[in-house]
């Protein structure tokens, strides 16, 4: 029997080799799942399928795993490598496990009692035929599940570039044995946990079945809800009821998704094209954490930093080959032209309008909508910073579509509410040119089909794409922490509501920055901008590198964040070798020069924008040891904790507590002094000298921010009593003058949004007393620290355009 076996898997092997291709998810199954290959594994496959098996083998040779077809040898005894749950080729034919499936887990289990080292590892493995999860209107299961053979040889005609090998988290026999014993009933509770696994793991993989679109309008529209909206829009624009309903339908449509899995596969065939044309790789982290929450049942909420356009094409893809259920994406209704427009909607957009401002009726079906949405399991998609950013900051959320979340929460959600912050993030973003131009003061052009065939026709080398999934928060368990008062009988509007909106919209951003992806143009852009003239000698430049490499890795952000395991050289090699990077290598007597071309300043500060947050507190200890030439240690601690809550705000930095950030200072302090960048003496920080040069440029990476800072404190300090409104606007204009005469490229250096949240965090750090008036006591110790910090040009500059202000005022009253 196990001769004819063996000769037809290998007439099976040719056949597929070609026809199907190897898709193993996760990617690289050692690292990700932990396994130990120096212990046995066994594979649990959930039917008997020869087709199946010569596939996930294939797989398994592929990524280096044991081959399952050779034997197990422990303590003298040979066991197989590999197990059936079941006989049927569907999911599941029988009730119980297979006879000889539990023989040889207890003979595993068994082994595990002489043998203390011992621990078996059960891999389970499926393999996905497609991924069409069926619809509501039809019966049966879909036609994933195929029958026999004759019709898998079809199938691997039509799906071959679709067929998935799944890979799960091994169970420890070990494990099993400790905490239940050696009970041969084991083994039966092993399997049944299997089948659990698998069913899971198959609606994991293909989600619920799609809706019948019209019977889906059809519910939502008999909504008492909404059938009070459409009453409401008739009466207060004098229409009839019938009129309303229709513009209720209109408003649906616009609205709804209309997603189709055959899209859905031509889309793939696409975009992986598309990723091949523009990019050189896209390296995915931590989607362990989404597979988990797929398994466990939880409704997942993806919110995504909006960087390019094609944000939601690259998360979708990289969903789709994790082995997870593409979301429905809300996309703006900008993007709702032909012919794009149907595709998208196809392919899990649904179109939402830019203000639900005194529409009630659209604002309803809206919110009906997506809550019906989480009610029947659908993965949903949504960008809360509203549009995609022009400076490569993570913007202010916009916390309409969180409340939406939290309110079908309210509405007795079954299912767990989880929200997966992901940080998207490349090497060269398409649209950075339309960015520069809209910086400079141009008008956003609107979407339309030749705006996209004019960025087709740019495809070219853009290096690396990143998506990185963050820490998780699930909704349930952060309001019981910290509002617990969110299960009381709900109202129509509770105090604590619009805080939790506030306190989950920023805790997205804050784990957003916290799985940075760093790369090779985002470090280069860094130091180079850190250069007055930006430019560098070749060594400088890599000796920078270097440095931002080494305190990335020895004081690292979070755990999340990715930084480059590569050479600082093959670091700049790559960026250089990358189209239209506006960087210039020249040479002279001494050597070769690296300089960023004026025209390209703008456009590389939103590379380094993109790690900001990474450095700035490092940044901050350099330029108070730069500026300061000698200071003790106590004191750079003091002057960090009077400004780090201002940076914490406009960058969305995770440390809280007084604790945390001089920790984290004192783990700065180290490694600079590793470095030989400061020297430290007893209490004393001091410069070192020779590597000064490094200094300056780690400084570098806050002087913009604290030179926005000084603008507003003066100002304030000059007129105390000054409004809100007129400090930004004031704050702003003193901005632009001082970017003019001193050479700024930053494009959010006098961004208004950054005065008003500057503002904001002076108000809530108490820079303010009730009657609204500025706390000039607090502002005099803040400005002391900012004046030190510096350099007197820019001081006498902002001195200057203070006073002209502060004459303007005069001279109008």
């Amino acid at each position: 029997m196990a001769g004819f076996l063996n000769a037809y898997r290998k007439l099976l092997e040719l056949p597929l080799s070609i026809l199907v291709k190897n898709n193993p998810i996760p990617h690289h199954p050692i690292e990700e799942l932990e396994l130990n290959i120096s212990q046995p594994i066994v594979y649990v496959l959930p039917y008997t399928s020869q087709t199946d098996f010569v596939i996930f083998r294939k797989n398994c040779l592929s990524v280096g795993l044991p081959d399952p077809l050779e034997q197990n040898e422990i303590n003298g005894n040979l066991l197989p490598r590999f197990v059936f749950l079941d006989e049927g080729r569907r999911f599941f034919k029988s009730k119980g496990a297979k006879k000889e499936t539990i023989t040889v887990f207890n003979k595993y289990l068994e082994l595990h009692r002489t043998s203390p080292d011992l621990d078996v590892q059960l891999v389970p493995v499926s393999v996905l035929w497609g991924r069409a999860p069926g619809r509501e209107d039809q019966t049966g299961l879909p036609n994933l599940r195929l029958l026999n053979g004759l019709q898998k040889t079809v199938a691997a005609l039509w799906f071959g570039r679709d067929t998935f090998v799944r890979f799960s988290q091994a169970v420890s026999l070990r494990y099993m044995t400790r905490e239940h014993g050696f009970d041969q009933k084991i083994a039966q509770k092993l399997a049944r946990v299997a089948k659990m696994h698998f069913a899971k793991q198959r609606i994991s993989a293909t989600g619920p079945r799609l809706p019948n679109r019209q019977a889906m309008f059809n519910k939502l529209l008999q909504l008492p809800v909404i059938l009070a909206a459409i009453e409401d829009e008739a009466k207060s624009k004098n229409i009839s009821r019938e009129k309303a309903h229709k513009e209720a339908e209109k408003i649906l449509d616009e609205i709804a998704a209309n997603v189709s899995y055959e899209s859905l596969r031509v889309a793939d065939r696409f975009l992986r094209w598309l990723w091949n044309k523009l990019y050189q790789g896209i390296q995915v982290e931590n989607a362990d954490r989404v597979r988990k929450l797929a398994l466990e049942g939880h409704e997942i909420v993806y919110v995504p930093c909006h960087r390019s356009h094609i944000d939601y094409l690259l998360l979708s893809y990289v969903l789709y080959h994790q082995g997870l259920v593409t979301p429905h994406i809300a996309a703006g209704i900008n993007l709702n032209f032909w012919p794009v427009g149907g595709m998208f909607r196809r392919g899990g957009a649904f179109f939402i309008r830019r203000t639900f401002k005194g529409n009630r009726l659209y604002s309803t079906i809206f919110r009906e909508y997506l809550s019906e949405l989480f009610h029947r399991g659908y993965a949903v998609e949504y960008f809360i910073e509203g549009g995609r950013s022009r400076t490569g900051r993570l913007l202010a959320p916009k916390t309409g579509m969180m409340s939406m979340t939290l309110q079908a929460l309210q509405q007795q959600q079954s299912r767990p509410i989880t929200i997966v912050p992901v940080y998207v993030g490349y090497e060269h973003v398409l649209e950075v040119d339309t960015y520069a131009k809209e910086l400079r003061g141009a008008a956003k052009e609107k979407e339309n089909a030749g705006l996209v065939l004019r960025v087709i026709k740019k495809l070219r080398n853009l290096g690396k794409g990143y998506v990185n999934f963050g820490e998780p928060i699930t909704l349930n368990a952060y309001l019981n922490q910290n509002f617990p008062e969110w299960k009381e009988p709900p109202e129509d509007r509770p105090q604590w509501f619009n805080k939790a909106v506030d306190a989950v919209s920023h805790q997205v951003m804050v784990n957003i920055n916290k799985a940075a992806a760093v790369n090779a143009m985002n470090l280069t852009g860094t130091a180079l901008l850190s250069s007055r003239q930006r430019a560098l000698s070749r060594e400088q430049l890599l000796e920078q590198l270097s440095s931002y490499q080494q305190l990335l890795q020895n004081v690292p952000y979070s755990d999340d964040v990715v930084v480059p395991a590569e050479k600082p050289e093959i670091m700049l090699d790559h960026v250089l070798s990358l189209d239209r990077v506006g960087i210039l290598v020249e040479k002279d007597n001494f050597g070769e020069i690296v300089r960023l071309e004026r025209s390209s300043a703008v456009l590389m500060t939103y590379y380094r924008n993109n790690i900001q947050h990474l450095f700035v507190l490092p940044s901050l200890v350099a330029s108070i040891v730069l500026h300061y030439e000698g200071i003790q240690k106590d004191l750079v601690l003091d002057a960090v904790l009077k400004i780090y809550p201002f940076l914490r705000s406009e960058l969305f930095l995770h440390f809280t507590e007084e604790d945390q950030i001089a920790q984290r200072v004192e783990q700065i302090i180290n490694e600079l002094q590793r470095q030989n960048i400061i020297k430290h003496s007893e209490n004393m920080l001091t410069i070192n000298k020779p590597n000064i040069r490094m200094l300056q440029l780690w400084s570098a990476g806050v002087r913009e921010i604290l030179q926005r800072y000084y603008i507003t404190v003066n100002l304030l300090q000059n007129n105390p009593l000054i409004s809100r409104a007129d400090l930004e606007k004031e704050s702003q204009s003193v901005a632009q003058r001082l970017s003019v005469l001193h050479g700024i490229n930053a494009p959010e250096f006098f961004d208004k949004a950054v005065f008003s949240a500057f503002t904001n965090s002076l108000k809530d750090q108490g820079y303010f007393n009730e009657s609204g008036s500025a706390n000039t006591e607090k502002l005099h110790v803040l400005a002391e620290i900012l004046t030190h910090l510096i350099s007197t040009e820019i001081c006498l500059t902002i001195n200057g355009a203070v006073t002209k202000v502060e004459e303007k005022e005069h001279s109008e009253n």
